[in-house]
């Protein structure tokens, strides 16, 4: 009787086992394995706008989680929109989403990745801040204080 007790109770414990939650039926297995992103932000500034309507944004994104996560968009109170681009083989190109890979980082730097916004309400000038809210796919908002520079401002530290 006592085998049969511990065989039912193993079976009960693989069937529950093979039994998968939201995170597997959606193919994303970081939630099974613990891994989560942990997402923060450097070297975040904007050089002051030539133009009254447009200027460009540059930080870093670091991912120093075990699961990758998407920037999916980007608002800001001080633009009429935000836009992620790629800059690859110098074209430039407007992204929807761009990937945050796990224990790595998203760039966006002066001649790369930036991010431009269009229809400025007011237009930055140095020593001033522009607030940013960054939308992820997994991790939610971050919100991000970008220091306005001189417009030819480039890091010391670089991105």
């Amino acid at each position: 009787m006592t085998a049969a007790l511990t065989a039912g109770a193993l079976t009960g414990t693989l069937l529950l086992t093979g039994c998968g939650g939201p995170a597997s039926a959606s193919g994303d297995d970081s939630s099974a394995s613990g891994a989560k992103a942990d997402l923060s932000v450097s070297s975040a500034y904007m050089p002051q706008p030539v133009s009254d309507t447009m200027a460009a944004g540059f930080l870093t994104i670091v991912n120093d989680g075990g699961a990758d996560d998407e920037l999916t968009s980007v608002t800001s109170d001080a633009a009429g929109s935000v836009t992620m681009h790629r800059t690859v083989g110098g074209a430039m190109r407007e992204a929807d989403r761009l990937t945050v890979p796990a224990h790595g980082r998203l760039v966006f730097r002066s001649g790369g990745d930036h991010l431009m916004f269009d229809g400025m309400k007011r237009k930055p000038v140095e020593g001033q801040s522009v607030d940013v809210e960054l939308h992820f796919a997994r991790s939610g908002e971050l919100k991000v204080e970008m220091p306005v520079k001189p417009a030819t401002y480039n890091p010391a530290t670089g991105h």
